[in-house]
């Protein structure tokens, strides 16, 4: 389960590494003002800041989600062991 759970969290690490650096900036909007008309043609007007925002709003739930099951899962772990109960050989001495 925490194999599972550790592997989610880093994939949304990835992702929302990947999907911030992809959303321009504030400032980016004066470069298109200025001359550049072919900068919102790929998603439309708008089009970008929306979708990449609700993207980015879902994964950043998930990635706290998986952020606190894993804070849980390592507080509370079993106490049982994969190993059985033995006893530790002693070494002895000769004189």
């Amino acid at each position: 389960m925490t194999t599972l759970v550790l592997s989610l969290h880093v994939t949304c690490c990835i992702l929302l590494i990947l999907i911030v650096l992809l959303q321009s900036g504030k400032g980016a909007e004066m470069g298109v003002s200025l001359g550049g008309g072919a900068g919102q043609t790929l998603f439309g007007a708008g089009g970008p800041a929306t979708m990449l925002t609700k993207i980015t709003t879902g994964v950043a739930i998930l990635f706290m989600i998986t952020s606190l099951s894993l804070a849980y899962m390592s507080g509370h772990r079993a106490d049982t062991s994969v190993i059985k109960e033995s006893s530790i050989p002693v070494e002895q001495t000769t004189k």
